[in-house]
């Protein structure tokens, strides 16, 4: 049983959870009637901007051909990319973790990739992997994996240190360690590694698309601009943020159940 003070900070935690979702809805509507009211009011031009309605009705039309065999694929090579980078991410910044000097040594490496321009190296990647799916997931990893292992290392590394020292003046090993402390106390940083994981495979993903895909979101945003189809762009990128939403959404009920 819970106590009274107990259940009525439960009941605040409710409201507020609610009023947070209740003003996000809030700021998605407003959005979508000021866009279709300057649109039917010839304030801006939907041919350049589309309009909620424009969208809409490109949205049943898609959905009656391919939709979401694009959705399918897009959806495929973010799921394959982003298990790739997280295991990956864990595994290398776990081996950086137990050998600092290798850590200290591919330091300003890790930092200088990070920093390439991915898209300039699009051409490589086609010629080294092929025009195929393969080269979409490479362009994702190249995005993702080393982001990945710097963002779960610098969680190693912010391990509250006296409980390392605790468990050094034990005799326990770097092994125990890592096991008993250094991965308990950063789950949920190592989670948060993981969202920001989804979101630059999908980035990825898109970016691969536009240089190769036949198929996919990113296919649609490329096939749009080049007709000049501003409608089929801005339904792509609205169907792109809602499964952005929704695989989020997935990994965030995986956190809350893994933690519960």
């Amino acid at each position: 049983m819970f106590s009274k003070e107990h259940l009525i900070y439960l009941k605040k935690r409710k409201k507020r959870k609610r009023f947070i979702i209740a003003i996000q809805l809030l700021i998605i509507i407003s959005f979508l009637i000021i866009w279709q009211l300057l649109s039917d009011l010839n304030i801006i031009n939907t041919f350049l901007f589309s309009s909620p309605k424009n969208v809409f009705n490109t949205l049943i039309k898609l959905s009656k051909t391919d939709l979401f065999s694009h959705i399918g694929i897009t959806f495929y090579e973010t799921i394959v990319s982003f298990l790739i980078a997280s295991i990956l991410g864990l595994i290398i910044a776990s081996i950086l973790w137990f050998n600092k000097t290798s850590a200290e040594i591919l330091d300003p490496y890790l930092t200088v990739i990070n920093s390439l321009p991915k898209v300039a190296l699009g051409p490589l990647i086609i010629i080294w992997v092929g025009a195929s799916i393969n080269s979409i997931i490479v362009m994702a990893l190249m995005i993702s994996l080393i982001l990945s292992v710097i963002n779960i290392y610098n969680c190693f590394l912010s391990t509250n240190n006296n409980y390392i020292v605790l468990l050094k003046s034990f005799n326990a090993t770097n092994m125990q360690i890592f096991r008993k402390v250094v991965i308990p106390s950063n789950l949920n940083n190592i989670f948060n590694a993981f969202k920001i994981n989804i979101s630059m495979s999908l980035i990825g993903v898109i970016m691969g698309e536009l240089l190769v895909s036949k198929k996919g979101l990113g296919y649609l945003i490329m096939y749009g601009s080049q007709v000049f189809n501003i409608d089929l762009i801005i339904t792509s990128v609205f169907v792109l943020g809602i499964l952005s939403f929704l695989i989020y959404y997935v990994l965030k009920l995986l956190e809350k159940h893994f933690f519960k």
